[in-house]
């Protein structure tokens, strides 16, 4: 019964959706801010070699940072009820106890 009411609480899909929301706009903004920061920067570039090797490197922490905030929003989406639940319990409970 428990299970079944934690599944249907609209209250935990509210907060996964906003934490996967703002998940996906930090990456959005990251990746602006990379190309920014290179298209500002190639103009100062020296030789091929600089450019190649600016672009690998942000390439590369944007592919790790890309990779790391999809398996966090595939971890949250997978325990989403042990995470939120666990958050909405003691936020209930404080809100009892406040109401007394």
């Amino acid at each position: 019964m428990a299970m079944q009411q934690r599944q249907i609480d609209p209250r935990i899909a509210g907060l996964f959706s906003g934490d996967r929301f703002w998940s996906l706009a930090a990456l959005g903004l990251l990746w602006l801010l990379y190309a920014f920061v290179f298209y500002e920067v190639y103009p100062y570039t020296s030789t091929p070699e600089v450019t190649w090797a600016l672009a690998i490197g942000g390439g590369l922490v944007l592919l790790f940072n890309t990779a790391s905030i999809f398996a966090m929003v595939a971890h949250l989406s997978e325990d989403r009820h042990e995470i939120y639940g666990l958050d909405l319990h003691y936020l209930d409970l404080a809100q009892k106890q406040s109401s007394k």
